[in-house]
């Protein structure tokens, strides 16, 4: 029974992370590909080591396998937002799908500015800088 668990978690992790990769081949723009990248594969890593902390069964395989899955648990959708994020500054392209932009009354393309929508109206004006043209 517990070799059927393990080949269950081991087949359904390499699925899920196939299904990433086809995300990534399929989806049209950089953040719907982070979205299903982020998403498949950390499932599919989470699944995994469990089926490996199952079949080892030893302490210190058991506390390195949930130590990744906490480790990715954190990392992957911080890395996923910071990526993207990027992405969205440097200019990179949102499908021609995209029904909601929430950055673009917020962020200034030409001084690389993003405001937190939550300003006053004094304390959103831009002040002139010496760097600025006449």
């Amino acid at each position: 029974m517990i070799d059927f668990v393990k080949g269950a978690l081991i087949i359904g992790g390499a699925l899920f992370m196939l299904l990433a990769s086809l995300g990534l081949l399929r989806l049209p723009d950089l953040l719907t590909r982070m979205h299903a990248t982020t998403k498949a594969a950390a499932l599919g890593v989470i699944l995994i080591m469990l089926a490996a902390a199952m079949h080892f069964a030893e302490a210190g395989v058991v506390a390195r396998s949930f130590a990744i899955i906490v480790f990715i648990l954190m990392t992957a959708p911080v890395a996923a937002h910071v990526i993207g994020r990027a992405g969205y500054f440097v200019g990179s392209k949102l499908w021609s799908g995209t029904v909601k932009d929430e950055l673009r009354p917020n962020y200034d393309p030409l001084t690389h500015e993003l405001k937190s929508g939550l300003e006053t109206q004094e304390n959103a004006k831009r002040q002139p800088r010496d760097t600025d043209p006449d």
